[in-house]
């Protein structure tokens, strides 16, 4: 072959070179340009040349960062750009287009040593395994690492990693599979245009080989069968008396597979299958919620911990011991307990285990001051912690990671990095499940997470520990030891308190003791000590007629006694809840005459909040709620609730935890989290407002904040008193409040269209897994039931066949027409006695037909009508065969229909007698036109004392006889039924459906006298079979529903909004993510408003101001009273954002969805709309806060949401491709982050 000669390179040509990679014959493409003079890089690798080298670090960092301008952005505006671009020219590079990413290396060098003095002696090549999988195309942990700025949060575009508990199939599923596998033709009708595309490629080759020798995947699963035989004869050999006893290890083969004996291969013997039943049995008796006991003492707990990971300077108490032990064995616990009671113990020595492991701890928190907390409590005690917050990501790298379980929700679903080292993920407040808002996170992110993580719950003391446990368990094929308890490690006593001044300052009565009795007589007390105060006219009519509202002079003495008398006695500090913002701030108020603090407390309050708060500017130091906070705190007063100042809640808890402050105001929320426990708890009302209107605090709610009272080490008991401004509460309620069960955890799941997109982009997980796997699903046991299946379907084999020639070649329809016949019958029966009119016509002396277990088409008229109208019962006097008065509720069979639709009316055989009995509506078949005159007393008086021994032989009384043979008399003269209530002509049922079932059992009726079937001799006996088929297959056809997805309650909302998410065109016609589908998937509320607005560019011609404005709808949900003044383009921006609002709601209720338009549009709240414009506009935040009637610590709240949502749409912008929108996002966070708005934590300092 002649040596071809090629020209030198030119300026355009593109600079192409291949590396042969080792010995597997894959190339990689280099299209690096070369510097001039440099010598060409090897052609190929070990073994056959030397390895590709590196180019100098030093060398590139200079190249690209100091030399070039080319890694600037394009469309950066800002000066420090402008500035560089005057002193550095940038080059045009065609090359810098064309990229190849680096394909993975198929092989690797593995070193050779000595096995015995470890001296290096060669290298070998070796192939390496998965190493095409990556964060793109598998959810394994043995994919490749993801690039390392998506270590921490994960991408949009990346895959998660493999949710425990959804890797399993069973055998017979893969037995389908493969089946379905045999019949794909590899050569005719094959795909040609991948789904989205809209054109192909042709793979037509006329050369192409097929491959002569198929293989059967079917026939190379059969191949294990000679293998279970060995197996089996082995153990037969062994011994027959371990049969009983023996089950399969548990590994990653077969097992996990799921072999039932319900797919054991047809050639099984009969003791094969009798081997197999132990593990059934076993199988069946498994529960995954296992309760501790922690009553049982731990005298071992240091010798089964020699080397502990942690160690505290007190002893554990039992349950703290108990779930360490579980800890150290890698089991994953449930901890229920009261507050204070040490959760945080089996937290700590979690973090504790995962440093000396070398891993990592994630501790989830429902709120962000709650994350800050533990971030610096955990900070004090290991050092290594990290935070993730919205707004703050501190140590990202450290071995703890505390963070909102949002954040974990999201970095699950991006298939963040850390997940690969995390051993352990806390849950703290899992009560917190039941949040209507945000209960359904929780339930996505542990259904998310992967089979090697540890799980563990923290939770105020729930009923139902075991049944939410045995969900978790269920869904991650994994035990949970639950570990609960009821001690508190410092009792309550709980007071009624009725003075309001000085001289009734000691009206304090005991209600509750330390050993949790209710005593009556400290409520009695209470009530008279108020009653000596009232007027003549509420001791006359008692106290229920009281008012419930007081006046603030009212409240203020009352506040003013308890204090005074609480403070003499040495009972501070003391959390006051309140279940009002307003009211919180208007006690605190109210107690200007009082101080409560020495002159040093006074000093040490004066220089903390100082210190605390130069950090701010001098504007902000200067702002109303500060000096009125500052005021408070020197007098040891303090007030705590979500309308304050972030800082200034801080400060509040961290003077707190001193001791300094004596008195604080609070709401709910002061009760949820860190350990802050006080002297006293009082309770400034009972009644709350929980959105829908007022109620009673919840048992759950009550134990939450009435925990706070009792320091442990300081305090005997803790103290617990409840204020009777108005008027002494109802005892039942009090009792029930304090003595009542706390709140189940009920599921809170919904779908959500972030959600479904995150679960449809990732082919090897679906929205119906997800909801499988939901709390509200957790009755469904799937392995049970198709092992029901099984059965049933051998039970179905088993039965003789049906007889479908001859006479009775039509009894199946027949049956059918039967069933059909009786089922409409019921309905319009049922419709019948529930209404008005049925029911007065069912008055005494009404006769009826009875059709239950005992009596078919028996007489009966009615002697007494119970006035229950949830439970009716129908005492009725029933005509029946002497000797059948007392027959049990099997004497007749009541498991199937009758043979023929009768309404031959019962008549006895022999002497006619009677009974007496209570029917419910279920009983009473038919209602006729007759009516008796009776008299039921009589007539129930007589029957009851012939019942008793003496009198059983005494003939019946003249009323009852009377009565009877009337019944008798009436059935012998209408054999064939008596008229009954025609439901729509005289009882006047016009409904629809009444209507229509009258009409059709009419049709049924008149079709039965068509039928041959029941004139054949063998009718009975056919009739009996067809009866038992159609049970067993019902019964199988039920079962099938239930295990299937069609069973799911939420799957007609799943297939409603799927249909909203294709005429928007997130998705395409075959359920893949479209454009819109990505982008929506990065933001976390919104989403569908967010995604069409940025679609619709209805943002581009917004100043930044004014972006960050009109986004701050989507985070306000509070209604305001001041009317906000913004400017044209504003408001041209809002009737957009509403117009798009408006067409999404129509389209979701056009699809279905429940959600009105109104609802849906009447979220977006614009009353923060003028603050925040005025905010990023540089707006001092003492002026913001006057233009608006909402309190301080709202608005920050609300623009530090805004921020994480302006950050959502600049990763969103990047996604599409609008720099321009993306610039303006970071201009406009830029903007608002600023001040007091944004100033850093004092946990976090």
């Amino acid at each position: 072959m002649e040596r071809i000669d090629l020209p030198p390179a030119g300026p355009t040509d593109l600079p192409l070179s291949l590396l042969e990679m080792g010995c597997s014959g894959r190339l990689e493409l280099i299209t690096h340009p070369l510097p001039h003079g440099h010598p060409l890089p090897p052609q190929s690798t070990l073994p056959h040349g030397l390895p590709p080298t590196n180019v100098n670090l030093e060398t590139e960092i200079e190249r690209q960062f100091l030399h070039d301008p080319a890694w600037l952005p394009i469309h950066g505006t800002d000066a420090a750009f402008q500035r560089f671009l005057n002193v550095s020219q940038r080059d045009i590079h065609m090359e810098s287009l064309l990229h190849c990413a680096p394909a993975p290396l198929h092989s690797g060098l593995s070193v050779v040593r000595d096995p015995t003095t470890g001296m290096l002696l060669d290298f070998t090549e070796v192939l390496l395994e998965n190493t095409e999988l990556s964060a793109k195309n598998s959810l394994s942990l043995q994919r490749q690492p993801g690039l390392p700025s998506e270590s921490l949060r994960g991408s949009n575009t990346s895959y998660p990693f493999l949710p425990g508990g959804m890797e399993e199939l069973t055998l017979e599923q893969i037995k389908k599979k493969s089946e379905l596998e045999e019949d794909i033709d590899f050569e005719n009708g094959l795909l040609t245009v991948p789904p989205g595309f809209k054109a192909g490629m042709d793979f037509s080759d006329k050369d192409a080989k097929t491959s002569k020798e198929e293989i059967n995947l079917l026939s190379l699963l059969s191949t294990f069968d000679g293998m279970f035989d060995l197996h089996l004869e082995e153990k037969r050999d062994k011994g027959q008396e371990n049969c009983e006893t023996q089950t399969l290890a548990r590994t990653n083969g077969l097992e996990d597979l799921g072999i039932k004996d319900a797919v054991l291969p047809p050639s099984t013997s009969e003791k094969e299958r009798e081997l197999s039943k132990p593990t059934e049995v076993l199988e069946e008796k498994k529960r995954w919620a296992i309760p501790v006991d922690i009553t049982a003492p731990c005298h071992d707990f240091h010798k089964c911990i020699s080397n502990p990971a942690f160690k505290w300077p007190f002893e554990l108490d039992l349950f703290q011991k108990q779930a360490v032990l579980r800890l150290e064995a890698h089991e994953s616990v449930f901890v229920a307990a009261h507050t204070s009671a040490g959760k945080t113990v089996v937290a700590e020595y979690a973090i504790a285990l995962s440093q000396k492991h070398m891993t990592r701890t994630i501790y989830t928190s429902p709120i962000k001051a709650l994350s800050n907390q533990k971030f610096r409590d955990f900070k004090k005690t290991f050092g290594d912690v990290g935070l993730l917050t919205g707004d703050v990501q501190l140590s990202p790298e450290a071995s703890c990671l505390i963070m909102t379980t949002e954040i974990l929700r999201s970095m699950l679903y991006n298939g963040s990095e850390v997940i690969r080292d995390l051993e352990w993920v806390i849950f703290d407040e899992v009560h917190y499940i039941n949040d209507a808002e945000r209960g359904v996170v929780w339930e996505e992110v542990l259904i998310m997470l992967p089979e090697h993580v540890g799980i563990i719950l923290l939770s105020a003391t729930v009923p139902n520990a075991l049944e939410f446990s045995e969900w978790i368990g269920r869904i991650k094929k994994r035990h949970i030891y639950v570990i609960s308890t009821v001690k508190r490690p410092v009792p309550l006593e709980h007071f009624l308190y009725t003075g309001n001044s000085n001289k009734t300052q000691k009206e304090l009565f005991l209600l509750v003791d330390a050993m949790g009795h209710f005593l009556t007589k400290g409520y009695y007390a209470a009530v008279e000590a108020k009653k000596e105060r009232t007027s003549k006219h509420a001791q006359s009519f008692g106290t229920k007629n009281t008012s419930q509202y007081t006046t603030p002079n009212q409240d203020r003495a009352v506040w003013l006694s308890l204090l005074h008398s609480l403070s003499q006695r040495q009972q501070t500090p003391v959390v006051a809840f309140t279940f009002s913002r307003t009211r919180c701030d208007d006690n605190a108020s109210s107690l200007s005459s009082m101080d409560l603090t020495s002159s040093l407390e006074k000093v040490e309050i004066h220089s903390f909040f100082q210190k605390s708060l130069s950090r701010l500017r001098g504007d902000d130091r200067q702002l109303p709620q500060i000096l009125l906070m500052r005021d408070f705190l020197k007098r040891g007063i303090a007030v705590h609730h979500s309308g304050i100042l972030p800082i200034l809640k801080e400060v509040v808890e961290m003077l707190f935890s001193r001791g300094l402050v004596k008195v604080l105001f609070a709401t709910e929320t002061f009760a949820m989290g860190v350990n802050m426990p006080a002297r006293t708890v009082v309770f400034d009302s009972i009644r709350k407002h929980d959105g829908a209107g007022f109620r009673n605090l919840l048992p759950g709610e009550y134990i939450q904040m009435a925990g706070r009272a009792g320091r442990r080490g300081l305090d005997a008991t803790g103290t617990v008193i409840i204020l009777c401004k108005a008027g002494v509460h109802d005892m039942g309620e009090l009792q029930v409040m304090m003595l009542g069960k706390p709140t189940v955890l009920h599921s809170q799941f919904r779908l959500t269209y972030c959600m479904i997109l995150n679960l449809l982009r990732v082919e090897a997980l679906h929205v119906t897994d997800m909801m499988k796997r939901s709390f509200s699903e957790c009755h469904r046991d799937t392995q049970a039931q198709e092992k029901q299946i099984g059965q049933l379907k051998e039970t179905l084999l088993s039965l003789p066949p049906l007889e479908t020639e001859g006479q009775i070649s039509d009894l199946l329809p027949y049956y059918r027409t039967v069933t059909e016949l009786s089922i409409t019958a019921e309905a319009i029966q049922q419709a019948t006695v529930e209404s008005g009119s049925g029911l007065k016509a069912m008055s005494v002396g009404r006769v009826v037909v009875i059709k239950n277990t005992q009596h078919f088409n028996a007489l009966g008229v009615i002697l007494q009508v119970s006035s229950d109208s949830l439970n009716r019962t129908f005492t009725c006097l029933i005509m029946c065969e002497k000797g059948n008065e007392h027959l049990g509720e099997n004497s007749l069979n009541a498991g199937g229909l009758p043979q023929v639709y009768n309404t031959a009316l019962f008549i006895t055989e022999g002497p006619c007698s009677h009974t007496v009995q209570k029917l419910k509506l279920q009983d009473i078949s038919a209602i006729t036109v007759k009516t008796l005159k009776v008299n039921p007393e009589r007539i129930i008086d007589d029957y009851n004392k012939r019942q008793q021994l003496r009198f059983k032989q005494n003939p019946p009384g003249q009323a009852i006889s009377t009565a009877t043979q009337e019944l008798l008399r009436l059935a012998e003269a209408n054999p064939d039924g008596v008229a009954t209530l025609d439901p729509v002509n005289d009882l006047q049922l016009k409904s629809v459906d009444v209507v229509e079932a009258s009409m059709r059992l009419r049709v049924l009726q008149n079709s039965l006298k068509d039928f041959n079937c029941i004139h054949s001799p063998t009718f009975s006996e056919q009739f009996e079979r067809v009866q038992e088929r159609m049970r067993v297959k019902e019964e199988l056809e039920k079962l099938e529903y239930q295990v299937s997805d069609k069973s799911l309650a939420l799957l007609p909302e799943y297939h409603q909004r799927i249909e909203v998410l294709k005429a928007l065109k997130y998705i395409d016609s075959s359920g893949v993510v479209q454009l819109k589908g990505r982008v929506a998937c990065q933001i976390s509320n919104h989403e569908l408003l967010l995604t069409e607005l940025l679609f619709e560019n209805a943002l581009g011609p917004l100043a930044p101001e004014e972006s960050a404005a009109l986004l701050a709808c989507l985070v306000f949900t509070q209604n305001t009273q001041v009317e906000p003044h913004i400017t044209n383009t504003l408001q041209e921006g809002i009737d957009r954002v509403l117009t798009v609002a408006q067409r999404i709601g129509e389209l979701q209720r056009d699809c279905g969805i429940g959600q009105t338009v109104e609802d849906f549009v009447g979220q977006l709240k614009f009353g923060l709309t003028e603050v925040v414009y005025c905010w990023a506009r540089g707006m001092p935040f003492a002026e913001i806060a006057q233009m608006t009637d909402v309190q301080e610590g709202t608005v920050v709240r609300c623009i530090q949401r805004l921020d994480e949502v302006l950050k959502e749409v600049r990763q969103a912008s990047r996604i599409v491709g609008d720099s321009v929108l993306g610039s303006k996002m970071e201009k406009a966070s830029l903007a608002i982050r600023r001040d007091i708005v944004f100033t850093a934590s004092l946990y976090t300092c």
